[in-house]
């Protein structure tokens, strides 16, 4: 043990009784990370300096802590070490704590551990309210000092893809946002929803979007989270008509390790992931009665049971719910909880179909026409009039999604600058109500034959997968693989 860490001998028992340190000191073998020491002691600075120089890449030292924020300009450290008092006389820890507010305004995530001559628990208790990620004592315990060091450490490393993570999530929704921005109209009754979006999105309350499929419902939920205070924080969306019942409970609370044969480790479920941000419940009216109430209570009672577990682990996040199902007429049928009703509905939103809003076309079609022409690289296309007029014609049963995908066939269809109606609907005729498969692949014979279902339908889900002889949460996992 001690030819592979080269470490000191007082520290080698102690080492063998400790798996965990252990384990940190072997993978410090590698030497990585790098350290600031500041305090005004020299012998200190020395002997820490030998000491963690044996398992840290880069060892540097300050007597004066005028100088860390220039020094930490110059290149970020990942565990600094401060001496809480640097006058003499002075044992208030006021100096350190100062500087450790610094510290923290460069570098939020700067992981701290601060060096005290003196054993006063409150001045340790301060320290580490202030933001200090723990303390050691200049008694020199080589035992503690390391072991503290390296949890600061893993600590910082930690600190590090939290923060790495934030920033590709905050990527990833201004990306999303790009993407899903289709609110490009000039409708009144769009105009107004818009008006809506942005009176309710500061709030906390709940929102029932309504709408039939591919309105836009993501499009409006995601809106109110980013115009909602807790914009900052995770955006994450369940789709509960496409959740099988078996997984309802662990999806979406959560399960701890052995808690069923494949539970193999511990699991945060949606509400625990989601706190602090927005949880966005699609299909709600698709969730079965059965699991209505579990849903209920971890809504109202803001806490969840993971499956495997006795107690309850606190949530904090804003509900917005979507449908397409007639929840007034489920109400009535006893097929939907009134309790949950209210308790997600303080807000209701109706977003209208496409069909009853064609004004908004002409800048759904610009929008969309731009979105792939750059995306597959191609300039200057146009819609000619007749194409135009193919498009505010169509009843579009599928609304904003079958219209985006329309514009994206046609896209990939022109090899001119003009995009005629033979590019919009490739495989329909004047006197043809449905398309014609021209091809035997099984898979876009499958993707016509839910579409023509779906258009026969009107657009509901339930009815369309009693025509296709599959069940609901089936027919929205073949949606979701073909963009419908």
């Amino acid at each position: 043990m001690k030819e592979v860490l080269d470490f000191p001998t007082p520290c080698v028992h102690y080492i063998h009784n400790n798996v965990n340190l252990y384990h940190r000191l072997k993978l410090m073998a590698r030497k990585e990370g790098t350290v600031l020491i500041v305090d005004d002691n020299d012998d200190l600075l020395i002997a820490l300096r030998l000491f963690l120089s044996r398992h840290f890449e880069q060892i540097d030292t300050l007597r004066n802590p005028n100088l860390i924020l220039s020094t930490l300009e110059k290149r970020p450290y990942d565990i600094i070490l401060l001496d809480m008092n640097f006058r003499a006389g002075i044992a208030s820890g006021n100096e350190g704590i100062f500087w450790l507010n610094k510290i923290l305004e460069m570098d939020p995530v700067a992981t701290v551990v601060f060096i005290t001559a003196f054993g006063d628990v409150e001045l340790a208790v301060k320290s580490m309210k202030e933001g200090a990620s723990d303390f050691i004592m200049k008694s020199w315990d080589e035992q503690k000092i390391l072991s503290t060091i390296l949890s600061a450490y893993e600590l910082r490393k930690s600190r590090l893809e939290v923060s790495l993570l934030k920033k590709k999530q905050a990527h990833l929704s201004r990306e999303i946002e790009k993407d899903f921005s289709v609110c490009y109209c000039q409708s009144a009754a769009m105009k107004e929803l818009d008006e809506l979006v942005k009176k309710i999105a500061s709030t906390d309350a709940s929102v029932l979007i309504l709408g039939e499929n591919g309105t836009g419902k993501e499009v409006v939920a995601r809106e109110i989270h980013r115009l909602s205070n807790r914009r900052r924080e995770i955006f994450v969306k369940v789709d509960l008509g496409a959740l099988p019942e078996t997984l309802f409970e662990s999806e979406l609370f959560g399960h701890r390790k052995g808690a069923f044969t494949d539970a193999k480790e511990d699991r945060d479920g949606r509400f625990i992931i989601a706190s602090g941000g927005t949880l966005f419940l699609d299909e709600i009216g698709n969730l079965p009665l059965s699991l209505q109430s579990k849903l209920l209570s971890s809504i109202q009672n803001r806490e969840v049971y993971p499956v495997g577990s006795s107690k309850p682990t606190r949530t904090d996040v804003r509900i917005v719910s979507a449908t397409n199902m007639p929840l007034q007429e489920m109400l009535s049928q006893k097929t939907f909880r009134e309790d949950l009703y209210y308790r997600v509905n303080a807000i209701q939103i109706e977003i209208p179909p496409l069909r009853n809003r064609r004004e908004d076309i002409p800048l759904l079609t610009e929008f969309f026409l731009r979105k792939y022409s750059t995306h597959y690289h191609k300039t200057g296309l146009k819609l000619n009039e007749k194409a135009l007029a193919r498009l505010m014609d169509h009843s579009w049963p599928g609304n904003i999604r079958e219209f985006e995908h329309t514009i994206e066939k046609a896209v990939i269809l022109s090899d001119r600058g003009m995009i005629t109606t033979d590019h919009l609907f490739p495989r329909f005729s004047a006197s043809q109500a449905h398309p014609i498969p021209d091809t035997l692949n099984l898979e876009e014979n499958e993707r016509l034959i839910i579409e023509r279902a779906l258009k026969t339908e009107q657009g509901n889900v339930s009815s369309a997968a009693k025509k296709l002889g599959i069940n609901r949460s089936t027919l929205y996992m073949k949606m979701k693989k073909y963009g419908i």
